[in-house]
């Protein structure tokens, strides 16, 4: 799921434990974030880019660990009832940042 919000003025790595994520990995132009659920899996995970005073969010969950060695393939859900829900979360404590 795919969405944006206005970019409150914390850094990313500071945004992200607000939000209870952690930072795996960035880029120059994109961050990899994740929220385990339990243990490891399942967990929400986010691809996050700055784009001009806002946030571009690439939401899904990872239901498991990718089954092939060396590859990013997984079983992952990108639209329903969870995947709303931390979308809601995420909007309502950026909106407080705000």
């Amino acid at each position: 799921m795919r969405f944006k919000s206005k970019k409150p003025k914390e850094n990313i790595a500071n945004l992200a434990r607000i939000l209870g994520y952690r930072l795996l990995k960035g880029t120059n132009d994109e961050f990899n974030l994740v929220r385990p659920l339990g243990r490891d899996y399942p967990r929400f995970h986010v691809y996050l880019k700055e784009d001009n005073g806002f946030l571009d969010f690439n939401l899904h969950l990872d239901q498991k660990r990718p089954s092939y060695s060396k590859q990013t393939m997984h079983s992952g859900e990108y639209d329903g009832e969870l995947i709303l829900g931390e979308q809601q979360r995420i909007q309502k404590i950026l909106s407080s940042l705000l």
